[in-house]
Formats: structure tokens, sequence, C-alpha cells
């Protein structure tokens, strides 16, 4: 069992993990970033005013791009 868990992860390293698999922030409204890539269906959105990121948030994150929890850490590390 994987004793790495999604929580506390900061705003900020989220973003940039974002970005580096290839999201682009198209806008932002109130205190919301809005993140869309190509080949998403729908735009994966995080909350700026709340910090670290809530669980959830993250999980709807990762099943809208298609990874795993491991495959998460394993970018997430480099």
């Amino acid at each position: 069992m994987n004793s790495r868990s999604l929580r506390n992860i900061s705003i900020h390293d989220f973003e940039r993990f974002l970005v580096q698999i290839g999201c682009k922030c198209t806008r932002t409204k109130g205190g919301h970033k809005h993140y869309t890539r190509i080949d998403l269906n729908r735009p994966i959105t995080i909350q700026t005013h709340i910090d670290p990121i809530p669980e959830f948030i993250i999980r709807n994150a990762l099943r809208n791009l298609g990874l795993s929890r491991e495959e998460f850490f394993k970018l997430f590390k480099d």
C-alpha cells in the first residue's frame, strides 16, 4: 500500500506540476484558475484562496488527466 498522501500539496507546487505536464492557465475568475490542455474534455479548476489544495480537487484533476496516484507522484517528484 502506498503511504503517500494527496494532502498538503501547495497551490504553487500543483500549478507548477500542471504546467510541467502541458496545461496552460487560460483564465482566472474570482478566486479560481482554470487550466486546459488540448486533450482534456473539461478544464481543471483550482481555488487560489485555499492553501493547501483539498485532496478531492487533486483527485478530480488526476481523473481528468488520466493519471494514477503513483504516476502523479512520479511526475511530481521530478
